[in-house]
């Protein structure tokens, strides 16, 4: 692909720019065992691919909607802990940004909700190298639906044409085609099973993306 059309990169969040993917499954396996349940990690995986919530599974097995909504509550307690003491920082990836925000516009569009994602930015320096970042709430439909990444060309008042995504995972790579944007996938072990085929190109980690658009 010829990318020096490209001006404004958008970019997924959770195991493109910090490791939290594997700590949110943490979280939810804590959040089931309180109900007595086991969600091991294959099946957890599988979810992210077919978009079933984990949740229905409780449901299924007759497990109270309102004992559900306490261990959600947990999940998410347990969550915001393992994001404050758990290294979830990824190599390379400041020092990256810091290079192609001289050239790109660039912005964060995320699934984390707000709050998470604040608390995940207390204390790093990676949001001041983007022009805005779309959390959950901050668009009609989630990923894989379009709406995310058409909300991000809209606000940038961009063509399709001019913006590359950078995911990590089917759904988000499945949002890029949908709303036909190009998309190169970065690798990450807990994504690394779905189906990335679609996308225009795969690199191993954010410095090989400044390889490919800078140097």
């Amino acid at each position: 692909m010829d990318f020096s059309e490209i001006s404004y990169l958008l970019f997924d969040h959770d195991g493109v720019l910090v490791e939290t993917e594997y700590w949110y499954f943490k979280a939810t396996q804590r959040g089931f065992a309180e109900l007595g349940i086991d969600l091991p990690l294959e099946g957890y995986r599988q979810h992210l691919v077919d978009g079933r919530s984990n949740w229905d599974i409780p449901r299924g097995q007759g497990v109270l909607e309102e004992d559900i909504i306490a261990a959600r509550g947990n999940r998410d307690r347990y969550y915001q802990h393992y994001l404050k003491t758990e290294d979830i920082n990824i190599e390379g990836v400041e020092d990256a940004l810091a290079t192609l925000t001289r050239r790109f516009h660039m912005a964060i569009i995320t699934t984390s909700k707000r709050q998470d994602f604040e608390l995940i930015h207390e204390s790093r320096n990676i949001v001041p190298h983007f022009d805005f970042v779309l959390c959950s709430g901050d668009y009609p439909r989630a990923k894989p639906a379009p709406d995310p990444y058409l909300t991000a060309l809209s606000q940038y008042g961009a063509d399709r044409s001019q913006a590359l995504v950078i995911e990590d995972s089917e759904r988000g790579l499945r949002s890029a085609v949908a709303a036909e944007v190009s998309c190169i996938t970065v690798y990450n072990e807990f994504t690394a099973h779905q189906d990335l085929s679609a996308a225009t190109g795969h690199i191993p980690d954010l410095t090989a993306l400044v390889d490919l658009l800078v140097r």
